[in-house]
């Protein structure tokens, strides 16, 4: 018998004795139905509770308000499930809403996550804010820490004050140099107190600024001082000028005061002054005295040369005399006594 058509025959034999084994009109159908899904639901079941279990449960625990289905749609869009759960949970045990609509959702944390941002420092700066009575929603902290500012630190500076030196030693220029009318010199070095301004901190400028605009403040509240005495007797006063030209508009900063750490007296620019000033009429004075000399001494040479001119002249004359004498004889125009 030839083998193909024995093939043929026996596979339409199995596929009668499948369909009778399967029949779907039977109870037979339903069962093996349903035992498969329920083993298939068993199989899922248990790969849930193996990936995810432990995760979820612990948030369940710790009410931070996140479904099994948010966990598995953070390992597909490939978000740190470990870092949103333990945000959640820091944010529920501070007391903090974590309202879907209105609070710390999971749906912002991951947002935040997935646009390179630092969860946890966000939460830390609004546990920090809360506790403090500073307003501060997960919107704007969010902003902040985007836009590469710390927002723990800020917080952090807008309850506790920090100063800074005026100016920068980091810049290598330890006081500021300014002159008073009178033209001595003094050398101040001054200390800023500043807290964050959170509603500018996005867009306000940075300590370079306060720093920059402080010294010009004290350089030009001393320059304007009659006498550099009347500056060392009240420093109080550079400060008080300085504080009320609103220094710190427009910067993440808010002045809280300006002290006047130390003020030497330098050098006696005016003095300087008046002598590089006498030094210098004196060498224009002499430039001067030269270049009349020279004038004179140039006019001396020219008298000279014209004597010298003059002379030859006078040469040339006494030359052509003998000439014309001479002519005189030939042509009998002049006479010796005694001969024609």
């Amino acid at each position: 018998m030839h083998p193909i058509p024995f093939l043929l025959a026996q596979a339409d034999q199995a596929g009668n004795g499948a369909e009778e084994l399967v029949d779907p009109g039977g109870w037979e159908f339903w069962v093996a139905l349903g035992i498969g899904a329920l083993v298939l639901a068993v199989v899922v079941s248990v790969i849930l509770i193996v990936n995810y279990g432990k995760t979820w449960f612990q948030a369940y625990m710790s009410s931070a308000d996140i479904a099994l289905w948010s966990l598995i749609g953070m390992d597909l869009r490939r978000v740190r499930k470990q870092v949103i759960v333990q945000a959640k949970i820091t944010a529920a045990q501070a007391g903090l809403d974590i309202n879907r609509k209105t609070g710390i959702s999971t749906r912002r944390l991951e947002a935040h996550f997935l646009a390179g941002g630092d969860v946890h420092r966000v939460v830390r700066a609004i546990i920090a804010a809360h506790r403090a009575r500073i307003d501060l929603d997960f919107d704007r902290a969010a902003a902040i820490d985007l836009a590469g500012r710390d927002v723990v630190d800020a917080v952090q500076t807008s309850v506790h004050p920090k100063v800074i030196d005026c100016p920068d030693p980091r810049r290598g220029k330890a006081t500021l140099s300014a002159i008073a009318k009178d033209g001595i010199e003094l050398r101040v070095k001054a200390r800023v107190t500043v807290r964050t301004n959170i509603e500018q901190l996005i867009g306000g400028a940075t300590e370079e600024t306060i720093i920059a605009r402080v010294g010009e403040g004290i350089i030009t509240s001393i320059g304007s001082s009659a006498k550099h005495s009347d500056v060392l007797k009240n420093p109080d006063r550079i400060s008080k000028a300085v504080l009320q030209r609103g220094l710190d508009a427009h910067t993440a900063f808010e002045i809280v005061s300006i002290d006047i750490a130390d003020i030497d007296v330098g050098e006696n620019i005016g003095a300087r002054l008046q002598v590089d000033q006498a030094e210098a009429d004196t060498r224009v004075a002499q430039a001067r005295a030269e270049q009349r000399r020279a004038e004179a001494v140039a006019v001396e040479q020219e008298n000279k040369a014209s004597v010298v001119a003059n002379r030859a002249q006078v040469l040339l004359a006494e030359a052509d005399v003998p000439k014309a004498m001479a002519d005189a004889f030939r042509k009998g125009n002049l006479q010796v006594d005694g001969h024609a």
